[in-house]
């Protein structure tokens, strides 16, 4: 198992307004082709950042995944949606520990 964590700061004050749309419109797409482990909004270092951790079976998997989501109509059209709300944005792949409860 892999986990991908993927940070996006948004325009400052418009986090609660990138949530909403991201659930509303983005959340039943992507998760068509991964597993939201969580989301959490930023209280220290960069501010107005939100952080979703996606799990994934392995490497092969979260590409396969992500060459399915970048074929889906649906999340090309939400994309233009979410980019006016996008100062930056990050990716991390994390293993698990042995001893994780997520191993």
């Amino acid at each position: 198992m892999i986990y991908e964590m993927r940070t996006y700061q948004v325009q400052p004050g418009k986090a609660g307004e990138f949530l909403k749309m991201y659930q509303s419109n983005g959340l039943p797409i992507i998760s068509k082709y991964a597993r939201l482990v969580g989301c959490w909004i930023k209280e220290s270092g960069v501010l107005n950042s939100t952080v979703f951790i996606w799990a994934y079976d392995d490497f092969g998997h979260r590409t396969s995944q992500r060459v399915k989501l970048m074929q889906d109509v649906e999340w090309t059209a939400f994309v233009p949606q979410m980019l006016p709300y996008l100062v930056h944005q990050e990716s991390v792949f994390m293993s698990p520990a042995v001893f994780s409860p997520l191993n």
